[in-house]
Formats: C-alpha cells, sequence, structure tokens
C-alpha cells in the first residue's frame, strides 16, 4: 500500500496528465514496477523461474523490461516506458527519470556485475542507451538517443554517440 500511495504522489508531481488517482493503474510504470517488486522479492528467495515468469508477464503488458535481479531505489519514474530495459546487475539509486526506448544494458556475458549502476537523481532521456559496468554519477543528465558507453560524473550532461560531455553544472567544478 505504501508503494502505491508513493507512486500516486511520484506520478502526480512528474505527469500533468493524470486527472486521477485511480489512473496510476493504467500507468505502464506503476504496473512494471509492482510485478517487479513481487519478481525481486522471488528473485531473492532464489524462485528464478517463478521470478522470469512474472516479470515476462509484466514486459508482455507493459512492454517495459525489468529483469528481477535488478536493484531499484524508492521513486523510479518511467515516463511512457515503451521499450524500456533494465538489465540483471543494473542498480538504480533514488529520484531517478527514465523515459521511453532506455536500455540500461550488458556489453558482455560474464557472470559479474555487466549493467550499469545510476546513481540518485539521474534523468535518461528517450532511446538512451547505458551500456556496461559503468557508473552514471549523481545529477547527471543523458541526452536522448545518447549512447553511453564510460563512467560519467557526477552533476554533467552528456549527449550524442558516443556521448560526450556537454555541461557540467556549478556544483562540480
Amino acid at each position: 500500500m505504501k508503494f502505491i500511495k508513493e507512486q500516486i504522489k511520484l506520478i502526480k508531481e512528474k505527469d500533468p496528465a493524470l486527472k486521477s488517482k485511480w489512473e496510476i493503474f493504467l500507468y505502464p510504470s506503476f504496473l512494471a514496477q509492482l510485478y517487479y517488486k513481487i519478481a525481486h522479492f522471488l528473485y531473492l528467495h532464489q524462485r528464478f523461474f517463478l521470478a522470469r515468469l512474472i516479470s515476462e508477464k509484466a514486459k508482455r503488458k507493459t512492454g517495459i523490461e525489468i529483469h528481477p535481479g535488478a536493484k531499484i531505489g524508492k521513486n523510479l519514474f518511467i515516463d511512457h516506458g515503451a521499450g524500456v530495459v533494465i538489465g540483471e546487475t543494473t542498480i538504480i539509486g533514488d529520484n531517478v527519470e527514465i523515459y521511453h526506448g532506455v536500455t540500461l544494458g550488458g556489453t558482455n556475458s560474464t557472470n559479474k556485475k555487466r549493467h550499469p549502476t545510476i546513481k540518485n537523481n539521474v534523468l535518461i532521456g528517450a532511446h538512451a542507451q547505458v551500456l556496461g559496468n559503468i557508473i552514471i554519477g549523481e545529477n547527471a543528465k543523458i541526452g536522448a538517443g545518447a549512447v553511453v558507453l564510460n563512467n560519467v560524473k557526477a552533476n554533467t550532461t552528456v549527449v550524442g554517440i558516443p556521448a560526450k560531455v556537454k555541461k557540467v553544472s556549478k556544483n562540480n567544478q
């Protein structure tokens, strides 16, 4: 119940299109994260098949693929969500905003950490690809369509293919 209340508050803040608290049950981001919470619990208790079964159902229903092994902090907001992929060893901090078509993916098939770590208060624009065991620092912004293959320092904006620093905020100087 706490999660539902938090999501209603978050979506009201982030999306002015929300007119009724009941609409939250239609939001793909909410549904995907609700399924994720169940699947993640099962994953942590080594019920891998059941966890994947639930995550696959969520993917088919919402268009958002969150591996049950991923670790997600509070207040993740996935706007629209279609085509979002969050890999198994991804770690996402608090207050992260992700737009449609984003991939938080791996670049190899080892059994070690192979997906990105996204720190707190990060914004990732539509269709950005953040790939490999890299760290995206706090308050960073990833531009739409960027391909990020290297660490991004805190308070930095990156854009392009491959992603390059566009702006560093005063907090990082």
